[in-house]
């Protein structure tokens, strides 16, 4: 008996499957057990004709594939050359374990890829799994931007066959390397792009909403923009995604499996996700969801990136309450009867909403047309814990004929750039507003002076616990713009600035 190895998707991680088989006497017959879906059941016709085509004989016996384990769920086409390869070789003394074995076969033994495979193997590479695969050549291209991993492309079922049985020596595919911009950390090189479709030079005036959306990109801090329409809320929010932190090696190759897993080519640039998902959408689209089988929703693929709503107050209660322990944990766990699995959201978010239902309750020309009561109604969408957990909130200025255009994208990068050498400098790997309790305690401490002043704001304006360490933690991102090595009180003064709160 024979085996090989492929793998198979868990929620958004892949898992090794043995692929095995065995040849007994009896009437002929061709069977695949394991819970593989319809696509797998298909895949018999398919090895059948792509033996035959390749004059390769079907032997007159009861076959039988086993995927294991057999209570993992199995879908795709890939198993496909695992099968053909394993009768085709069955009367060779071979030892096939080394290798993982993906692709899907046509009816004359061509090797095609799947819309899945980069995904499926780079889980399995990042696991530690696999080290050895052999894959379809048209995928050969992006599987070499892999670290770690030998990949060896084979066009059709000959070829696979002949990798095993001749004594010539099939070369791994050379590993690609990223061609983009790069500062040196000592955690190695973080890319960026140096290029920005989206620039912050084409917003005019609002100084004040672009000090806080720096302050943000610097630290990854959740950020809530309010503002009459048309002031430029959305268009920060779009910019903010080229300014952010770079990116190491391991993100850029986890947002190409986000985009593989949604059906989108990867590109391998060094930019963060960013999701934008409408108010009308529904609560398992956004968290993920599916009524056997977890599906990834929109807050995990956002992952690294930015997860931006638009009109804040019209997105459903129960998802805005929902989105509170993502936001807080980091992570989120979909449960259904047959599956339970957890997603990171290691998300910075973006919100943007008007001052109320009409818009223009700030405006200095126009006229609001809300009441009290509608006013009251729309505000009270956002409940007091859900609003604490954003940690800067910041209010826009109405257009003016007089704005004009000063800082750019590529200036705001640069500045983001030199926080993060301060960042670094204290061997903190972390963007601040990712930091945990503890971690606050570590890198973002305070005098008596200030903790004095701390303490009178929060008695002052009611700060929860969480408030506090949310100041804390825009502070740091403030001293490290105004490269300083501690918090200062014009620091900590201006994160509290950037809270939403009531007075007492």
């Amino acid at each position: 008996m024979k085996k090989v190895y492929s793998g198979s998707f868990e929620g958004i991680y892949a898992k090794t499957v043995t692929v095995e088989t065995s040849f007994t006497k009896g009437l002929p017959s061709f069977s695949i057990v394991g819970l593989g879906n319809a696509s797998i059941q298909e895949s018999k016709e398919r090895i059948k004709s792509a033996l035959y085509a390749n004059g390769y004989t079907f032997p007159p016996m009861r076959i039988t594939i086993n995927l294991s384990p057999s209570d993992l769920k199995k879908e795709g086409t890939h198993f496909d050359l695992c099968g053909a390869l394993l009768i085709a070789l069955q009367k060779e003394e071979l030892d096939l374990g080394e290798y993982y074995i993906f692709g899907e076969l046509g009816l004359d033994g061509e090797i095609k890829e799947t819309s899945s495979l980069f995904a499926l193997i780079l889980s399995l590479a990042q696991s530690g799994e696999l080290s050895k695969a052999i894959v379809p050549a048209s995928a050969l291209e992006k599987l070499a931007c892999i670290p770690n991993a030998e990949f060896y492309g084979v066009a059709n079922l000959k070829e696979c066959i002949s990798f095993f049985t001749s004594n010539e020596t099939l070369l791994p595919a050379s590993a690609n390397a990223f061609n983009h911009p790069f500062v040196q950390t000592k955690r190695g090189k973080l890319f960026y792009q140096d290029h920005y479709p989206l620039d912050f030079k084409e917003i005019k005036g609002q100084e004040h909403a672009k000090r806080a959306a720096l302050i943000s990109a610097t630290g990854m801090h959740n950020i809530l923009l309010e503002g009459s329409p048309g002031c430029g809320k959305s268009m920060i929010a779009k910019r903010l995604r080229y300014i952010l932190p770079p990116l190491d090696m391991d993100e850029i190759l986890g947002n190409a499996k986000l985009n593989a897993l949604e059906g989108i080519e990867p590109d391998f640039l060094p930019v963060r996700p960013f999701r934008a998902p409408h108010h009308t959408s529904t609560p398992a689209s956004i968290f993920g969801g599916g009524s056997t089988q977890s599906k990834i929703g929109e807050i995990a693929l956002a992952d690294g990136g930015i997860l931006f709503f638009d009109e804040l107050p019209h997105f459903p209660k129960n998802i805005l309450e929902a989105l509170r322990g993502p936001l807080e944990d980091r992570h989120i766990m979909v449960s259904r009867v047959n599956s339970k699995i957890k997603y990171p959201t290691d998300i910075m978010f973006i919100a943007a909403m008007n001052p109320c239902p009409c818009g223009n309750l700030y405006h200095q020309h126009q006229n609001c047309r809300c009441s009290d009561v509608e006013i009251k109604r729309y505000t009270n969408r956002l409940s007091e814990p859900f609003l604490d957990r954003i940690d800067i909130s910041i209010q826009m200025q109405p257009v003016s004929s007089e704005d004009l255009s000063t800082l750019s994208s590529a200036q705001m990068h640069t500045q983001v750039f030199e926080a993060l050498k301060m960042r670094e400098a204290r061997q903190q790997f972390k963007p601040n507003g990712k930091l945990s309790d503890e971690e606050i305690a570590d890198f973002c401490t305070i005098d008596e002076e200030l903790q004095t002043l701390l303490h009178r704001a929060v008695e002052q304006f009611g700060l929860s616990f969480r408030s506090v360490n949310k100041s804390l933690k825009v502070a740091r991102s403030i001293a490290d713009l105004a490269a300083s090595e501690q918090i200062q009180k014009e620091h900590l003064l201006e994160a509290l600035s950037y809270r939403r709160r009531e007075k007492r």
